[in-house]
């Protein structure tokens, strides 16, 4: 098995009392698209926030390229891995091209300014997310799927490595949603030995079509990882999400999933009276 880019050892982080990471492994292997799945309250986005460096877990240990990513500076692990966030928010009213372009922070010379090779990647990263025809519109005029687009490319044009994104499709139309999946495979099958993609998402359906690896968390503790038709069995999904489903397979043998009904009761067994 290849060495990880990119893990977590047991893992645990709590806010307060409350306990929401508990004994966490998971690891971004060269070439993978992995994929967080759960519940809310899960701690899908803590997990990713300890694996980027940005937040510090109270034990355990996450290595990045074989290394403590504690012992790494901010610039050195933004080298490194990129970061898209649920929603970016913007004090000022930014274009798309000046959005995309603070992507190049970490490569730029010391004294901060963009040369040729930042400019060109910028442009590649706005053509690849069909950002071109926005590269003037000011950042807050853009649908909240468009901002997501622009966050995505802003990424691209970091020249990471190793992508983390939380919920980067959650306000994209079908189409835009399937053709992010589909170009994150593509980008990692460019340079396969360097590359990974860690996704937080809600969408079952996308996660058991794409996802080379599937965790799935509850409660803070891993429940299941492996293959989506290893991790994604009706039985799972009723107890971790409180849904029956139907699953069957696509053409392509992957995990084709259906909601039924939910199992779901509110305020199970309260009296009429008392409401």
């Amino acid at each position: 098995m290849s060495t990880p880019l990119l893990e977590a050892v047991a893992v645990r982080h709590a806010y307060g009392p409350l306990t929401v990471l508990d004994d966490v492994d998971t690891a971004l292997r060269p070439a993978g698209l992995h994929v967080i799945v759960g519940p809310n309250g899960a701690g899908k986005t803590t997990l990713l926030r300890v694996l980027s460096g940005v937040l510090r877990a109270q034990d355990g240990v996450v290595r990045l390229r074989g290394r403590p990513i504690r012992s790494l500076g901010r610039r050195e692990i933004a080298r490194e891995l990129a970061i898209v966030p649920q929603e970016l928010l913007v004090p000022f009213p930014y274009t798309v091209r000046e959005m995309v372009a603070m992507g190049r922070a970490p490569r730029l010379g010391p004294l901060g300014r963009e040369g040729p090779e930042d400019r060109r990647s910028v442009d590649r990263a706005l053509a690849r997310l069909g950002l071109g025809e926005f590269a003037e519109r000011r950042f807050p005029t853009l649908s909240a799927g468009e901002k997501e687009r622009v966050a995505l490319a802003r990424a691209l044009a970091q020249e990471a490595n190793l992508l983390l994104l939380d919920e980067p499709t959650a306000h994209m139309d079908l189409g835009h949603r399937v053709h992010t999946f589909e170009w994150l495979r593509e980008w990692i099958q460019e340079e396969p030995e360097l590359r990974a993609v860690l996704v937080v998402t809600h969408d079952l359906v996308l996660a058991a079509r794409f996802a080379h690896e599937l965790v799935l968390l509850d409660h803070g503790r891993v429940v299941a990882v492996g293959m989506p038709w290893d991790v994604l069995t009706p039985e799972r999904i009723a107890e971790v999400y409180g849904v029956e489903a139907q699953i069957t397979r696509d053409a392509g043998g992957r995990p084709a999933l259906v909601a039924l009904r939910s199992l779901i009761r509110y305020g199970a067994g309260t009296d009429e009276a008392d409401c």
